[in-house]
């Protein structure tokens, strides 16, 4: 088991770089920071250079690779790391140099247990692509298909659990200390951060989430999701269908090959929501770098490796939520939240209601360039505090997703209206999931789901099995050996430790030029 001395030392080196690169400025004043936590922001600059303007993004890309997944992680928690900082962390690139192709070369003939000339007719050395857990390579099958090899690089998986150790270890020490830090639950943060890697670390299962998706969107006749060769796939190479398209973050090219950049927009807004509200999975990753325009006019997806998942009952709360607030119906908004148990009970539904207003009101009216769904989710962060909403990791995964669908939507197509543009898919979806026939159908099916488990239900209201309400419940967190407290609760017993090495540390880098 890994030392709290270790740990502390590796905090110690990557706020060092983050003090540097201005990341630790808005920890150190803000009001809400834990004593503690302000103590060891001061001590990590010591000596340093602070520019004006922190750099997040350049911070997290100088740490490593997974500094760079927690940064894309944090970008989904403005309450937590503030608006500015959430923006920034949304630019982030997630690339590195790439390997040589020798060194792939030799994980691809592990992994799938056969030379390569046995796999692929031709693949080029020079990846397409080169990022933090894995790269691509262009290649052609025996058949003469062309495909993207993703390949993981070789050791990343350790490294990855090394670091995200001490991840889970600082966010328990910070839980600890009660208060806004509890409330914003940093725990679960780091556990989503290690759920998402375990997926794109076993390119197995990114696999399998490109294929369960490509089977939900077939109805979708505008978008496709490359086939997968499972024959040449395994937990560290995928092989798939290879996609000539442009990407669309190239509008000029888009429109010079004929393409309709308006109805291009429209459709990656209701692409989205057909997956998240209607599916309930959803490509949770959608930035420019994973679309592309194929020369048919489809849009097509690629890199799967980060999914979202909601389940029926959440899907409902949530469709709901986006009508209310565009139909200007806060109170149905405020109930649903009370509803769902995000808000505590002890707080007044007609409070809330007003607060959404505030949220909601100042929006309506404008052009329709001013209007904006990331805008209006941003306000809605910023009144959690005020009525004890905990965090709800499956809300901010699609609040970051949908904030990213935005912007590929506006630069598509600037004078796109998000709220014109969604309206209509969302109203409809709540016609056919509210309507008679369908509630007729969903207390059918309870019922008789009710009667098969029966006897289990009252077997568990007699070991007083509490109700999950309206939120998922939370993923098992992993027991965390923690500094130990004093009775007085003052005091951790290595607090000294931590200090000094924290002091020495700095020091030393300060001497080295680090």
């Amino acid at each position: 088991m890994t030392s709290h001395v270790t740990h502390l030392w590796r905090l110690l080196k990557w706020g060092r770089t983050l003090a540097r690169h201005g990341a630790l400025m808005g920890i150190e004043r803000d009001p809400l920071t834990p004593a503690p936590v302000r103590r060891l922001v001061r001590i990590a600059r010591i000596g340093a250079r602070v520019p004006k303007e922190p750099r997040y993004a350049v911070a997290f890309q100088s740490i490593g690779p997974a500094a760079i997944k927690l940064g894309q992680t944090l970008a989904t928690r403005p309450d937590l790391v503030g608006e500015v900082a959430a923006r920034d962390l949304l630019s982030l690139q997630d690339a590195l140099p790439p390997l040589p192709f020798p060194a792939i070369r030799a994980q691809i003939e592990t992994a799938l247990g056969r030379p390569l000339e046995t796999l692929y007719a031709r693949i080029d050395e020079m990846p397409v692509g080169a990022a933090s857990i894995a790269q691509v390579h262009r290649a052609t099958t025996l058949e003469g298909r062309d495909v993207a090899v993703k390949v993981l690089r070789p050791g990343v998986a350790e490294q990855f659990a090394r670091d995200i150790e001490t991840y889970e270890w600082a966010a328990a020490h910070l839980e600890q200390l009660g208060g806004e830090a509890a409330r914003l639950r940093p725990r679960m943060v780091i556990a989503n951060l290690k759920r998402w890697t375990a997926r794109e670390l076993d390119l197995r299962r990114e696999a399998a989430s490109a294929s369960e998706l490509a089977e939900a969107m077939q109805a979708e006749p505008g978008y496709m999701i490359p086939a997968i060769d499972w024959d040449r796939t395994s937990g560290r190479v995928m092989t798939m269908e290879w996609i000539d398209g442009i990407k669309i973050s190239d509008r000029a090219a888009i429109i010079a090959a004929g393409h309709d950049t308006r109805i291009l927009a429209a459709r990656l807004v209701n692409t989205f929501l057909r997956q998240a509200i209607a599916e309930g999975f959803f490509h949770a990753d959608m930035h420019q770098g994973n679309l592309f325009v194929t020369p048919d006019g489809k849009i097509a997806a690629i890199d799967f490796g980060i999914m979202g998942r909601i389940d029926r009952r959440a899907r409902m709360w949530l469709a709901e939520i986006l009508y209310g607030l565009i139909t200007g119906n806060y109170r149905r908004v405020a109930e649903i939240h009370f509803e769902a148990q995000y808000v505590p009970s002890h707080h007044n539904v007609a409070e809330f209601a007003t607060a959404l207003r505030a949220v909601g009101e100042p929006m309506r009216g404008k052009p329709v360039k001013e209007l904006s769904v990331g805008q209006m989710l941003d306000g809605l962060f910023a009144i959690t505090r005020d009525f004890d909403m905990q965090t709800q990791p499956h809300l901010l995964l699609l609040q970051k997703t949908m904030v990213m669908v935005e912007g590929v939507a506006t630069a598509l197509d600037p004078d796109i209206n998000m709220w014109e543009t969604s309206g209509p898919y969302v109203s409809g979806w709540l016609r056919d999931e509210l309507g008679p026939e369908a509630k007729l159908a969903d207390s059918l099916i309870l019922n008789w789901r009710t009667l098969q488990r029966l006897p289990d239900l009252v077997r568990r209201i007699e070991d007083h099995f509490p109700d999950p309400g309206g939120a998922p419940p939370a993923p098992p967190l992993p027991e965390i050996r923690l500094i130990r407290v004093d009775h007085a609760g003052r005091a951790w017993k290595y607090a000294g430790v931590a200090i000094v090495a924290a002091a020495l540390g700095a020091m030393a880098m300060r001497m080295f030029g680090l």
